[in-house]
């Protein structure tokens, strides 16, 4: 599988690496988690910074860079999915493969950590943080708010990344606020999938008839809070 077709662009610009682990504020205690190393460079940096390294990688070919990047020092890097896998972390930090940001944060919710600090890009971030009723505002960004606290800290040109992508990133962090079961943001999705629906025709259609009363309020009008007391599984807390 080339990393390409993920949307990766590979994050060359030493000065934003430096500045993503230093905004990760990594503690000694802490135990660190890296998705998609790419080539490793973030990985080099990360390794040893922690009371333990995991990182993991899809691409062959990138998995034996980041080994022979990081040799020498102590890190777990896998060759696999790690959105198939819930591995133990305090602290996330990774530069994303774009086309993999919204399967992130759908894994992420389920998730249990500290503090995560990521590279997204720029229009995606706009797209998780846009206010009920705007055009951006999906399930995606309904879930996102849910689950998280989201904070932009800083800018990161497209001059950074080789291929250049066409867009600029940002580096993100998000402080888990609630854990969001599977089967709710199953729910958000699916609800979000009839967003210019009236939210008690939608829910009816969708099974949901027992929580009903909006009136003719829209899918699209609902905010994270109503979202997620709409979507919440039985018996979840």
């Amino acid at each position: 599988m080339k990393r390409r077709s993920l949307g990766q662009h590979y994050l060359i610009d030493p000065g934003v690496v430096r500045r993503i682990v230093e905004l990760a504020q990594i503690r000694p205690s802490d135990r660190v988690l890296e998705i998609g190393t790419g080539r490793g460079a973030l990985t080099r940096e990360l390794a040893g910074l922690g009371a333990g390294f995991e990182g993991y990688e899809l691409d062959r070919r990138n998995y034996e860079e980041t080994l022979a990047a990081v040799r020498g020092r102590e890190a777990d890097v896998s060759l696999g999915d790690a959105f198939k896998q819930r591995p133990s972390f305090d602290v996330l930090v990774s530069s994303l493969p774009y086309s993999e940001s919204a399967r992130f944060i759908e894994w992420l919710c389920g998730a249990n950590f500290e503090r995560a600090v990521v590279v997204l890009q720029e229009d995606f971030v706009r797209k998780i943080m846009a206010s009920p009723g705007a055009r951006d505002y999906r399930g995606i960004s309904a879930l996102a708010q849910i689950a998280f606290d989201i904070k932009v800290l800083e800018r990161v040109s497209r001059k950074s990344f080789a291929p250049q992508p066409r867009v600029n990133s940002v580096i993100v962090s998000f402080a888990p606020k609630l854990l969001v079961s599977e089967a709710e943001a199953a729910n958000v999705m699916r609800l979000f999938s009839l967003r210019r629906r009236q939210v008690d025709s939608a829910l009816s259609e969708l099974g949901m008839e027992g929580v009903g009363g909006h009136g003719r309020r829209r899918i699209y009008s609902l905010t994270p809070e109503e979202v997620d007391e709409l979507c919440r599984a039985p018996g979840q807390t």
